[in-house]
């Protein structure tokens, strides 16, 4: 192995180097999908805004049943 050692590094740096690139490696994984995320979000965010106003305000389509607030428990104050 160190007839091919052009750098003449120990194993440890060797494996030094290799964990390092490897952790970076995944952090480079992280940050795309964490850009990827961000576009998404931003994508369906430009697409509101080309909704006009009164689908925003408009009522829900789903009706009565699923906007129906759960009535609100009373508690008495002794």
């Amino acid at each position: 192995m160190s007839d091919n050692d052009f750098i003449k590094q120990s194993r440890g740096a060797t494996l030094r180097g290799w964990a390092l690139t490897e952790m970076l490696r995944g952090a480079g994984y992280a940050a795309a999908v964490l850009v990827g995320i961000g576009l998404l979000m931003y994508g369906i965010h430009l697409a509101g805004k080309l909704l006009p106003e009164q689908s925003k305000t408009a009522p829900s389509p789903y009706g009565f049943m699923l906007e129906h607030p759960a009535p609100m428990a009373t508690l008495r104050v002794v």
